[in-house]
């Protein structure tokens, strides 16, 4: 299913129809420079590559939430490259995310080592200057639907951080320096530093 479009017009939504993991798999390496997430509703979202400045500022938090991740031992850390099949057919790659590890293990062998058919306990959005608020939004409230029992949407072009947690409403904080996990994720503290300024001294 070969297509072009421009960055410019990047990020897109396409109509398509339901595809199975294998078939997902198959068009996403047809498009090797471009990122894709899908719908409960069967829509195509094209994303182009990440830019630098979020690059950095993902990539430390990925680091930063791996390195706590391993000391816990209780959970699996995922990178932004990461999809998951959600309980309502949505195929999303949250930019960082946590998932217990008992819950992978109750998979059969071949199912682990696919997309995972879950939704992740814990995950992190990073907007981009690309992202449209009221799109990422809807995609935190998603997550809480399908399982996620904590979830942050981190804005560094406000220095914003919105808590999202299941049967509450949302939480906003200002120009923090560092957010504290709970819950799934008890115990880890995330450093805005970086995340906010990737070139901060």
């Amino acid at each position: 299913m070969p297509f072009v479009i421009s960055d410019a017009n990047l990020p897109a939504i396409l109509t398509a129809g339901p595809m199975t993991d294998e078939e997902f798999t198959a068009f996403c390496a047809e498009h090797p420079d471009l990122n894709f997430e899908m719908t409960a509703e069967g829509e195509l979202i094209v994303m182009a590559p990440t830019h630098f400045w979020t690059g950095a500022s993902n990539s430390d938090i990925a680091v930063q939430l791996g390195s706590w991740g391993r000391k816990d031992g209780r959970g699996v850390v995922c990178d932004s490259s990461t999809g998951f099949v959600l309980p309502n057919g949505a195929r999303r790659s949250p930019d960082a995310s946590w998932t217990l590890k008992s819950r992978v293990k109750s998979l059969s062998g071949g199912k682990r080592h696919g997309f995972l058919h879950l939704c992740p306990e814990f995950v992190i959005e990073l907007r981009s200057h690309s992202d449209r608020l009221k799109t990422i939004r809807k995609k935190m409230i998603e997550y809480l639907g399908q399982g996620a029992q904590l979830g942050w949407l981190i804005d560094p072009s406000t220095k914003t951080v919105e808590i999202y947690r299941p049967d509450s409403a949302v939480e906003r904080l200002q120009g923090s320096e560092q957010i504290e996990g709970e819950g799934p994720v008890a115990g880890f503290v995330l450093d805005l530093t970086y995340v906010w300024d990737p070139l901060a001294e």
